[in-house]
């Protein structure tokens, strides 16, 4: 197996690149790498583990890493499949140092036995992101029309959209090509806004990339077989295929992928309306999740997606087939909560619209869908009148009497107008830094503290996060990265300092995936595996576990978490605590204690918590070394 990581370095602003290595051992992979390297150059960095192109199921994923422009620190990405073209350039990372003079575009090609072939082209993006769909798909036709012919082999677009230049947040897209035509399953690097960073920092709008390289990757079934046979009594394939049902369809729920099994299971611990469900009773959420959820917006899920079997993978082989899709619309949970219930959407139709708008423009979903969700909150309360917004109506936010089609519409139709208001900065909207300066700027003008309405993780003076769409106090951690799973997510009560140092853990066992490249969702075999393989392959199985464990401490040691801003993180936290309490009658005294001191001096308990959560995460990734 290989020896040395290969990395590419590209230098936008001359065109300059060279290829320097990294032995196996001092780094495994492209978050180790990624963090060494963007220590010194402020590099966008994006790649593969060690194991793309081997038989081992999701072990394609592409990552990027840099210092994020919404999260002011370090943080990791990764997106499905891309991994795959990739490895046929014989390199494991591109590290971009330098930003082009004009938005220019990257092309990357390597025939075997032959030097890679790098150029940088300027971009007209106007025209480009005006094509067919527009933004990032109109981006990426653009460069298979342009580059597509030169390469032996169908090649692979990264490429941004509108969202990079108007935000902080904008992502990175990315779609499997077949016969010189992208499919509509697209894939994300959406948290973190580093296609933000690409576009804005390094001048990079696009990068096309593909080869005919074969390198030497892991193909031995029969050996792998033994490896999961001897731990598991099951051969890979068979342990994969259980592990991955959730994503495929979860016979018990008669219902499948993160969306399907999410929304059968939440219940009432739906958050829905800017997360006011959490202050309503039991009885109201459950009411709401049948009516609207269960009997509306999963079951027209159920019946055009799961019933048809309309699903695919991200790229690469794989038993999951999580990609579930009506059409040109692929169906995760998160982006169809943050920029559906969130926002007050119930119906497919009127959340495919703000999901197609949200993704051709290149925003990262989650955070949009929570940003537009705080401005619907504003609009509704009275807050902010619809002309400081740049728009012209209030949403539809009443909940007797809700109209799961009609009402789903208007709400849809709002957001996106708001959604051009961030884009065009229309009124008083300016994100380009950021909603916390964005939201200080305003009191200062105003006097109101719009920030308080905002659920988010803050990190310095001016990163911020929308979490991940779970109604657990995890969500709001006090980690180094948040907004990816990095923290642990279960919805049990655990006291503060255990929660954090469960969030320690959880930071290492997503590390041990990603430093490898390896997809999450086969987790339920990887993070144990993973450390055997590298053991049996590079006899460094010990030193993969330091060198992780060293990397959760580094990336620990510039955490910047910021004590909860805002009033509703506060609330949050409160009525996950009462509703264990008083709904799932969790007996643990603990709870108890905790439930009555947000009840009684809620701002002195939640300094306490997060302070306690935060001495559980550090006391667990101090490096000892």
């Amino acid at each position: 197996m290989q020896k040395v990581q290969k990395v590419l370095f590209v230098d936008p602003s001359t065109g300059f690149y060279r290829t320097r290595r990294y032995p196996v051992g001092s780094y495994f992979g492209p978050v180790g790498l990624g963090a060494h390297i963007s220590g010194r150059h402020q590099s966008l960095n994006f790649g593969v583990g060690l194991f793309a192109g081997s038989i081992l199921p999701g072990s394609n994923r592409m990552v990027f890493s840099g210092f994020s422009p919404c999260w002011r620190g370090f943080y990791v990405s990764s997106m499905g499949g891309a991994g795959l073209v990739f490895d046929n350039l014989g390199i494991n990372l591109v590290s971009l140092v330098g930003k082009a003079p004009v938005p220019s575009v990257l092309y990357l090609n390597r025939t075997h036995g032959e030097e890679i072939e790098v150029e940088i082209e300027p971009v007209d993006l106007a025209s480009a992101w005006g094509r067919g769909r527009g933004g990032v798909y109109g981006l990426q036709d653009y460069m298979l029309e342009r580059y597509g012919g030169r390469y032996a082999n169908d090649p692979r677009v990264l490429s941004t959209g509108p969202a990079a230049l108007a935000t902080d947040f904008g992502g990175i897209m990315s779609a499997p090509v077949k016969d010189g035509k992208a499919s509509v399953v697209d894939t994300w690097a959406g948290r973190g806004g580093l296609g933000s960073k690409m576009l804005k920092e390094h001048g990079i709008a696009a990068v096309i990339y593909g080869g005919t390289v074969v390198d030497e990757d892991f193909r031995d079934r029969k050996v792998a077989d033994e490896w999961f046979e001897a731990k598991y009594e099951a051969k890979l394939a068979v342990k994969d295929y259980e592990g991955t049902t959730k994503y495929r369809f979860d016979p018990k729920f008669e219902t499948g992928g993160t969306l399907g099994v999410n929304y059968a299971t939440v219940k009432g611990a739906l958050l829905a309306f800017n997360y006011r469900t959490t202050a309503w009773t039991e009885e109201e959420r459950l009411e709401l999740h049948k009516r609207l959820i269960a009997d509306h917006y999963l079951r027209q899920f159920n019946e055009e997606t799961i019933a048809t079997k309309s699903q695919a993978t991200c790229g690469e082989p794989c038993a999951a087939v999580c990609k579930k899709l009506r059409g040109e619309y692929k169906k995760d949970y998160e982006p169809y909560q943050a920029l559906g219930p969130l926002c007050g959407i119930f119906d497919q139709r009127a959340a495919e619209r703000l999901n197609g708008a949200s993704d051709a423009a290149g925003f990262d979903a989650i955070s949009l869908g929570g940003v537009l969700a705080w401005f619907m909150d504003l609009l509704d309360a009275g807050t902010v009148e619809p002309a400081e917004f740049g728009v012209a109506s209030k949403p539809r936010w009443k909940v007797e009497g809700f109209d799961a089609v009609a009402d789903s519409a208007h709400n849809a139709e709002l957001a996106l107008e708001l959604l051009r208001s961030i884009l065009e900065k229309r009124g008083a909207i300016d994100l380009s830094e950021g909603p916390r300066k964005w939201a200080r700027a305003w009191r200062a003008r105003t006097g109101e503290r719009i920030l308080d309405r905002f659920v988010h993780s803050a990190n310095g003076r001016m990163g911020w996060m929308v979490p991940n769409q779970y109604w657990t106090p995890g969500a709001l951690a006090p980690m180094a990265i948040m907004g990816k799973y990095y923290m642990h997510y279960g919805s049990e009560f655990l006291p503060p300092r255990e929660l954090g140092r469960k969030c320690a853990a959880r930071l290492k066992g997503e590390l041990v995936l990603d430093e490898l490249g390896v997809c999450r969702f086969h987790r339920a075999w990887a993070e144990e595996m993973l450390p055997e393989i590298v053991g049996a392959l590079y006899g460094l199985k010990d030193e993969f576990a330091a060198t992780v464990s060293t990397l959760a401490s580094r990336i620990n040691s510039r955490n910047a978490s910021v004590y909860w801003e805002s009033r509703a993180d506060l609330e949050f936290v409160a009525s996950f605590l009462e509703r264990k309490r008083a709904v799932d009658k969790d007996p643990n005294p603990e709870l108890a204690a905790w439930a009555d001191r947000f009840a009684a001096e809620p701002e002195a308990a939640a300094l306490d918590w997060w302070f306690d959560v935060r001495k559980g995460i550090d006391e667990s990734l101090r490096d000892f070394l």
